[in-house]
């Protein structure tokens, strides 16, 4: 496995920072969602929704500390396989989803693309092909991030909960 010295690569800002941006913004929206949903009357998640939520919302901020620390390191390698398992799990999970959606949707598409790409990322990693890792990961996060505004939709769950 190719070892990288402190900041072989590094994200350019204009990449990075709105990825950043666009990660904390979610996490903001999503605790909204949640206080909001607290106060509620209960709603009885589905064991695949309940899986789907508790893999998602780590991966979220582990993610963003992925796209923001230095890479390469033991550290990275750690991190990344924990996201990784992360992601792989909430991406099956999603498929679990459809009874309470009614059917599958488009935003299923981002969870085959996890399914896909994850495993070409961990291979690019490993024959040192830091580039094409490196923008494998960057659209996996980006399809996350994509994925979780799409949940805040009013007619889906999350944005019942967020909008009522």
């Amino acid at each position: 496995m190719a070892t990288l010295a402190a900041n072989d690569w590094t994200y350019s800002r204009k990449l990075r920072d709105p990825l950043l941006a666009a990660a904390g913004l979610l996490m903001l929206l999503l605790a909204a969602t949640f206080g909001r949903h607290m106060g509620q009357a209960s709603v009885r998640l589905s064991p695949w929704m309940i899986v789907h939520l508790s893999t998602i919302l780590p991966a979220i901020p582990l993610g963003a500390v992925m796209l923001w620390r230095r890479k390469g390191d033991r550290l990275h390698r750690l991190l990344g396989r924990v996201w990784a398992v992360l992601m792989a799990v909430a991406a099956a999970a999603s498929f679990g989803l459809h009874g309470l959606m009614g059917h599958l949707g488009p935003i299923h598409i981002l969870s085959v693309i996890t399914l896909v790409a994850l495993p070409r990322a961990i291979w690019h990693a490993r024959h040192g092909r830091i580039a094409e890792h490196r923008r494998t990961m960057t659209i996996l996060y980006a399809s996350l991030i994509t994925a979780g505004y799409f949940t805040l939709i009013p007619t889906r769950l999350l944005g019942h909960f967020l909008f009522g």
